[in-house]
């Protein structure tokens, strides 16, 4: 048995692989650097084309840019009339935007526990912790792969809620043949520098209803128009004249980041294509792996995977998942863990939240850990990856 390289040993490769990464293009920053030389950096035209792209891509009627994936949450619940009062569901195995956006509007975010072989939200769940104070659903593709959204739609018209697709990890993955963003109520998309595609930051919601993007547009935009039919108090003045009409906030995209985001998504086949190579690659060799756990798939997601996620079965392994961890990185794999249940945070503590909720979710949690994933992983790198997964694997057996 060879010998962990936290142990003396040497490492599976000299130089150290992080488990996400953008690729950004002699062309990607030529599109930027044009923009960024031009007369309009901000509310520009590249926005709107933006919007249009990924309205075509998805199929939805509507998109609207923003300045991050937090924001388009944020704008996701003003849209659909989130208060005070109110109760959101939402999965504890996400980044904690997915519950803090209800926070924001007043509202209680309530946790669902998860499916603990998909790691997505559990309809069932999310049925069973429905009251008469809850107002919306935020169902997250974790990792990249769609959630039940036939069966959790279902629920949401059954009680008359409004459903919104946190897909943030998931541009890119169909479900029964859609893409995501044109099936929920509203989709949000997060273009963070480790997602599928990248605007640096920046966001969009998308949906198919007239109403909810015309407070979207209002929500991301200061609350303010220019809309001639949208006033309320004032005569058409001149070209310079708007109102506010509701309380809105400056989440706003500039035009470099759009020009990114277009540029990007010219090349999201090509992504989509090595990411889904490198899953299919890891699937083969980890079903193999003694003391690795590979995440199920539904067969309704098509999925382009943002994370790839092992789970390590301690039934089978001597080490804790600390000590897996620090041997991978000592091997120059360095990985990652996502997520810690939201509900765990000293935030959420003093809100009164305690541990437990969940048991499927933190059950999976413990043992959670990201490999690297992203298109710009040579072949030598993946088997370098899965080299270290099984070296180390192989030391900690029972």
């Amino acid at each position: 048995m060879e010998k962990l390289a936290i142990l003396g040993g040497e490492p599976v490769r000299k130089e150290k692989i992080c488990y996400g990464r953008q690729w950004i293009s002699e062309e990607d920053a030529k599109v930027v650097a044009k923009v960024l030389t031009g007369p309009l950096i901000t509310c520009g035209p590249k926005v709107e084309e933006a919007e249009r792209l990924l309205e075509k891509y998805t199929g939805a009627k509507h998109a609207v840019v923003c300045s991050n994936g937090t924001a388009a949450l944020h704008c996701a619940c003003i849209a659909a009339g989130v208060g005070p009062g109110d109760e959101v569901i939402t999965t504890p195995l996400t980044f904690a935007a997915s519950a803090n956006c209800a926070l924001y509007c007043g509202a209680r975010p309530v946790f669902a526990d998860i499916n603990p072989e998909t790691y997505n939200i559990d309809p069932a769940s999310i049925e069973a912790h429905i009251t008469d104070k809850t107002k919306a659903v935020v169902a997250v593709d974790f990792t990249g792969q769609a959630v039940e959204l036939n069966e959790i739609k279902a629920i949401c018209e059954k009680h008359g809620l409004i459903l919104i697709e946190d897909a943030a990890h998931s541009i890119g993955t169909a479900y029964e043949g859609k893409m995501v963003g044109s099936i929920a109520d509203m989709t949000t998309f997060s273009f963070h520098p480790v997602k599928t595609v990248t605007a640096g930051e920046g966001g969009a919601i998308l949906t198919g209803d007239d109403e909810l993007y015309k407070k979207l547009v209002l929500a991301h935009t200061h609350g303010i128009t220019h809309e001639d039919e949208l006033f309320e108090d004032a005569p058409h003045e001149g070209p310079w004249y708007y109102e506010q009409i509701s309380l809105g906030y400056n989440y706003r995209m500039t035009d470099f980041q759009a020009a990114l985001l277009i540029s990007q998504m010219g090349r999201i086949e090509e992504f989509k294509k090595r990411r889904k190579e490198i899953v299919e690659r890891y699937n083969e060799a980890f079903s193999k792996v003694p003391g690795i756990i590979v995440q199920k798939e539904i067969p309704e997601s098509d999925t382009c995977r943002h994370l790839y996620i092992i789970r390590l079965d301690f039934d089978k392994l001597s080490c804790t998942r600390r000590e897996f961890f620090d041997a991978m990185s000592a091997e120059n794999v360095q990985c990652q863990v996502h997520y810690v249940p939201v509900y765990w945070f000293p935030y959420y503590r003093h809100l009164g939240y305690e541990k437990g909720l969940c048991p499927n979710a933190e059950e999976v949690y413990k043992g959670i850990m990201s490999i690297p994933l992203y298109p710009r992983l040579t072949d030598e790198d993946v088997e370098d990856v899965i080299a270290a997964v099984t070296k180390v694997a192989a030391a900690y057996a029972k």
